[in-house]
């Protein structure tokens, strides 16, 4: 570095501007580029010999808890200690059980010793597949068939789908993922029309259906009667190769339930009534028996209710809920007693969504009115001979016209949260006031969630599992 530099880099700036006036524009332009490229030289070179940086270390994430102002607040549990709770569980075998129910060996139905049939009668083929035509066709009966061309002529069909959560990543289309919705669109892209083929072919894309849905469910999530509904211009398809075309796509993952010509107006989103849920959270491992049987379930004396412990579970957790003096023991019937308080109020579950778009996030969209909101206590059947301890589990049932995202699981978790912490029985009607969300637990786990029906006609409390 021999050369010398300016005593300060203001005097050079002052010294380099003084000296372009009267140049022209060209001149003026090579001027400033050699002040800027001298600019950064200057900051570059340094006389004084460089000190080694210090390592810095990253800063503590600070989480802010939501600040509840009722008696229960030092009792209840954090948002880590809700989430490390509840996947603390033996899901595996939520997981067999609905793989099970899903091709046909077991039913919801045998968790509650019931045996009714809640599906109306219908022609089967010959591999118990529901395969009939719509009788409420009104909107095509009004136009003969000689006028049927255009928009008359193409044929709707609703598929009712019943598919293993743990098998797919979610029913929406992703890229690279295997979603329920990419499969049913190729499984079924040989039946669209020439001219949508013909379009298809013409931008690059492959030949696919487009199928619309009753509701998008998560990864892990199953479903016993997912509706959705595609249509086509043409008049050849047959029922049973819908059929055949999905059931080969995954087998013993999806299943077709039934295949039904309907009205061109039908939608599987918007002339839906009501959606059916079903939640089972586990509560017991069966892999320490001894533990198992010292009781780690005691009943209470309240009749019907049961106090649930997690101490195997849990194992991980414990140490740090019993260093802040918070129950990890919650009953059934006083989550029970929580969800029944939301029967029948058409109330606002902002708070109990998550990921709402802005323009849905406040009013009306965010309005649900459920029928039905019970917790009962079931056992799990083994899956296999060797298991010898069947799980004992809670059961959760929700029926509502309408579900926001997430809504279920939030629901699920808060409800045992607020059970652990000894809340009011309304305590779930209070957080719909909340001004943030973390005033609700983090989503319960995907994998106990199950959509059971989809309903089009008015709500019948005959369909509902628990009484």
């Amino acid at each position: 570095m021999n050369r010398l530099l300016p005593n300060s880099l203001s005097e050079f700036c002052h010294s380099a501007v003084s000296s372009v006036k009267g140049l022209p524009v060209s001149s003026l332009r090579r001027r400033t580029l050699a002040i800027k490229k001298r600019r950064i030289m200057i900051n570059s070179l340094s006389l004084e010999p460089m000190e080694e940086e210090e390592e810095v270390q990253p800063k503590k994430k600070d989480y802010v808890h939501y600040d509840h102002n009722d008696a229960c607040k030092d009792s209840r549990w954090t948002s880590r200690e809700s989430y490390q709770f509840m996947y603390a569980r033996p899901w595996h075998k939520v997981l067999d059980f609905y793989s099970d129910v899903v091709n046909g060996r077991l039913s919801l139905e045998a968790l509650l010793g019931e045996c009714r049939d809640l599906s109306r009668e219908t022609h089967l083929s010959s591999n118990g597949v529901e395969m009939v035509e719509d009788p409420d066709m009104s909107e095509s009966k009004n136009v003969s068939s000689k006028d049927r061309s255009g928009r008359w002529a193409r044929v709707t069909y609703k598929i009712i789908l019943s598919y293993h959560g743990g098998s797919f990543d979610g029913w929406q289309k992703q890229p690279g993922l295997n979603t329920v919705q990419g499969l049913v669109e190729r499984s079924i892209g040989k039946f669209v029309d020439e001219k949508k083929a013909e379009q298809l072919r013409e931008k690059g894309f492959p030949l696919e259906a487009a199928v619309s849905v009753a509701g998008r469910t998560d990864k892990g999530v199953t479903a016993l009667k997912q509706v959705c509904s595609f249509y086509t211009w043409r008049k050849d398809v047959k029922l049973q190769e819908i059929v055949d075309s999905i059931d080969e796509a995954a087998p013993e993952k999806l299943k077709v339930v039934s295949v039904t010509k309907v009205s061109r107006a039908f939608h599987p989103n918007f002339s839906a009534k009501w959606r059916h849920y079903f939640y089972i959270f586990p509560l017991d491992d069966s892999k320490d028996d001894s533990k198992a049987e010292e009781g780690s379930h005691n009943v209470s004396d309240e009749e019907g209710s049961r106090s649930v412990s997690d101490e195997e579970g849990s194992r991980n957790v414990s140490d740090e809920f019993e260093s802040q003096k918070k129950m990890t023991r919650f009953e059934i019937s006083k989550v029970n007693r929580l969800l029944h308080e939301l029967e029948g109020k058409l109330l606002s579950y902002r708070m109990f969504a998550r990921d709402l778009k802005p323009s849905r996030n406040t009013g009306p969209p965010t309005e649900c009115f459920i029928y039905h909101a019970r917790a009962a206590e079931i056992t799990i059947p083994c899956s296999s001979i060797e298991e010898e301890k069947c799980t004992k589990a809670m059961c959760i049932e929700l029926v509502a016209n309408r579900f926001l995202r997430k809504m279920v699981r939030v629901l699920v978790a808060t409800a045992i949260r607020e059970a652990a912490a000894g809340a009011e029985d309304d305590a779930l009607v209070k957080l719909m006031d909340a001004t943030c969300r973390r005033a609700t637990a983090p989503p319960a786990p995907p994998d106990g969630l199950c959509l059971v029906d989809v309903g089009y006609e008015d709500f019948d409390p005959c369909i509902c599992l628990i009484p």
